[in-house]
């Protein structure tokens, strides 16, 4: 019998452990740095609990002290990974968070993702930066729209996916009719790794099929801290637990004779999902899928370039940008590239080549991001993320490298489905106004389009969700002292087009041709009727469906 004993981890430590991780044997190779590495994404539908899961690997990870839910409920303060203002005042995650730790002297690269379907380009961009996913499932709900279609997207990237069932400390679904739903709509095998003792409301502990062991949860442990377990075998498991723990091996018999056990070559190959069962809120099975992702999630490989080639783990410093943000330090106004390192090691004030422009980016003010806070960074390798502070001209999809040229595919962009008119509330902060929405679109919070039609003081914003126009409106406001006015346009699809069909889809009454601030045509369509009107009667016309567009 083995017992866990409550840690005390303190953020100071963590911070020394980490450095000391990170910093590396002297002569390491980038393939071997790569090895302890696992860099992964959390994703869900809205309020299945990403973000308390987050906070939750975090405790368990000793890279904080106490752990905390969205909007400190129940006395628990908020969550590290939520540090916009919007997010602690409404609660849910609007930015992606990176968070690093060391656990099992493995480095933990662990990215946050929000929930809401309005910031879905977000969790997309996200995606291209990690080697595996975890996907979150409430337990009341099963698999939900947002679910499935970032599970689309681990899919045709062909990212392994391990599942967890949350909130097992309520009522919800059957554990069985769970097993069969993800099977249903996911097309991949569940195959239950840690399986629950317990209806879901009465979450008495794990049976972990690995080894057939019961990992028992002490009453009232859990929560802020870490929860104390103790693992036994079955026979005492069985006095101590009875017709419970009886019931779960039956039903975990029932599944594995079906489904088979986790197999590691199934799991990386997209077949399969392991499966385990927790109640992050209660910091109840989250030690074990720790556990589990640093043994059976994929270390970083080999990446694809654009041209088909393969850039090697070990090649030279390669990486690339999946998100930037500005305002993270509210006395400054600083420009934040996050970049997934890919290949080689990156050394904090190396000059690194911008493959989409050929410039030199300086790197003297490299960070690692926890949240809100930010620590200097020496060096980083591949499946690490690295925040530099102030990169001028960098973009979200840029990739950066040091030695051979490398371009790696571009991040997809999202359809837009909504669009509004932006204008200053003062025209005698027009300066403001352009540089801060020329920056949003840089980032990727909105898309800015424009025509000579409207002209320069008018351009078009356009959105996945009306959310964004939201962040829009608080971020101008807030950061560039410059409060926006916007106008809702009735425009609902967007294709891009061509400069030579420019002319032909103007004539068109309803339709509006706009050009992004990259050099893009958009053509907007007030309803799926008039495109394909179009479509029929000028065939000729270019209008191509944005890459996110077959994700539903």
């Amino acid at each position: 019998m083995s017992t866990s004993t409550p840690a005390q981890p303190v953020e100071d430590a963590a911070a020394d452990l980490l450095e000391a991780a990170l910093a590396e044997a002297d002569g390491t190779a980038p393939v071997e740095a790569a090895v302890r590495r696992r860099t992964f994404a959390v994703i869900s539908h809205p309020d299945a609990g990403k973000s308390t899961l987050t906070e939750a690997l975090a405790l368990h990870g000793g890279a904080i002290g106490q752990a905390g839910i969205v909007q400190g409920k129940g006395g628990r303060r908020g969550v590290v990974s939520d540090w916009l203002d919007m997010e602690k005042a409404r609660g849910i995650s609007i930015t992606s968070a990176a968070l690093q730790f060391v656990y099992r002297d493995h480095v933990v690269n662990l990215l946050d993702t929000p929930g809401h379907a309005d910031f879905s380009e977000d969790t997309y961009r996200v995606l291209t930066a990690v080697d595996s996913a975890v996907m979150l499932v409430d337990a009341a709900k099963g698999m939900e729209r947002q679910t499935m279609k970032l599970f689309d997207v681990c899919k045709l990237r062909g990212l392994p996916v391990l599942t967890v069932i949350n909130k097992w400390d309520r009522p919800g679904l059957e554990a069985l009719e769970l097993m069969d739903e993800i099977a249903e709509k996911t097309g991949m095998t569940p195959t239950p790794v840690l399986w629950p003792v317990g209806i879901g409301g009465d979450f008495r502990g794990l049976l972990d099929l690995r080894d057939d062991s019961y990992i028992a949860f002490e009453a009232g442990s859990g929560g802020a801290t870490r929860t104390v377990w103790t693992r036994m075998g079955l026979d005492e498991g069985l006095a101590r637990d009875g017709d419970v723990l009886a019931t779960a091996v039956e039903e975990a018999e029932l599944i594995t004779s079906s489904n088979g056990r986790h197999d590691e070559e199934s799991f990386r190959a997209g077949r399969t999902s392991p499966v385990v069962f927790a109640a992050a809120v209660l910091n109840r099975g989250v030690e074990q899928l720790l556990d589990i992702l640093v043994e059976t999630a994929p270390p970083p490989g080999d990446r694809p370039t654009v041209d088909g080639a393969v850039r090697h783990v070990g090649d030279p410093f390669s990486g690339q940008v999946f998100k930037v943000q500005a305002g993270m330090d509210s006395n400054h106004r600083d420009h934040v590239a996050f970049i997934r390192v890919s290949s080689g090691r990156f050394h904090r004030g190396q000059g690194v080549v911008n493959a989409r422009n050929g410039k030199v980016v300086g790197t003297k003010y490299a960070h690692r991001v926890f949240g809100g806070t930010r620590t200097g960074v020496e060096d980083a390798w591949p499946g690490d993320v690295v925040a530099i502070v102030n990169a001028s001209g960098v973009r979200v999809g840029d990739t950066l490298f040091e030695g051979r040229s490398v371009t790696y595919p571009p991040i997809p962009t999202f359809a837009p489905e909504h669009f509004a008119v932006c204008r200053a509330a003062d025209l005698a902060k027009y300066k403001q106004f352009q540089r801060g929405i020329t920056e949003l679109h840089h980032e990727g919070v909105v898309q800015t389009l424009r025509s000579d039609m409207r002209g320069e003081p008018s351009p078009v914003l356009a959105a996945v969700g009306p959310m964004q126009f939201d962040v829009v409106s608080h971020r101008m406001a807030g950061e560039f002292n410059c409060p926006v006015q916007l106008e809702p346009l009735g425009y609902q699809i967007a294709r891009r087009t061509t400069s030579e069909h420019i002319p032909a889809l103007s004539r068109v009454p309803g339709v509006e041709v706009l050009t992004s601030l990259d050099g893009d045509h958009f053509a907007l369509f007030p309803d799926r009727w008039r495109l394909q009107r179009i479509e029929r009667d000028h065939p000729e016309i270019v209008l191509d469906a944005l890459a996110a567009d077959s994700l539903g």
